[in-house]
């Protein structure tokens, strides 16, 4: 039997929309320098096109063990718990036991990390494959999907 490969996933801007969000609130409130420190910040972000569904299409593929992994936002102490109250929103509660919160994401094994970055949250120390999301290679859901799902035929 193959090995079951971990992905992980980001969320601001891979998985909910975090500059929306922030430029929407800097128009609103231009003299806040850091917006996301707003209580309720994190748990209002939109979801992106196509990741829960993407998200949701790999943890129900054998082949694939699927965690959240996100840094906290220095600015809001609240973006901890806002988190993973998003998560339970739009993933469900058996999706917050995955969710993992942590500044420095090269601590993590797995086999890939899905992130819109490839630094400053140890993204470059992370030993597995980084599918840069909104990239060339990957500018999309659709190209992440399509791209693991291969791999697991491969398996």
């Amino acid at each position: 039997m193959p090995a079951i490969k971990v992905i992980y996933v980001d969320m601001d801007d891979v998985l909910c929309n975090y500059t929306a969000a922030y430029k929407a609130q800097k128009l609103t409130l231009p003299e806040m320098d850091f917006p996301q420190s707003q209580y309720g910040f994190f748990a209002g972000l939109e979801p992106i096109e196509d990741a829960i569904n993407t998200v949701e299409t790999l943890q129900n593929c054998e082949a694939f063990e699927v965690y959240i992994l996100t840094a906290p936002s220095i600015f809001n102490p609240f973006s901890y718990a806002e988190k993973r109250v998003w998560v339970e929103k739009h993933l469900g509660f058996e999706f917050v036991k995955k969710l993992i919160i942590s500044p420095n994401k090269g601590l993590l094994k797995g086999d890939y990390l899905i992130d819109d970055q490839d630094q400053g949250n140890g993204q470059d120390l992370f030993e597995g494959m980084l599918l840069k999301f909104n990239s060339d290679t990957f500018p999309n859901w659709s190209a992440i999907k399509t791209f693991l799902l291969n791999k697991s035929e491969d398996s």
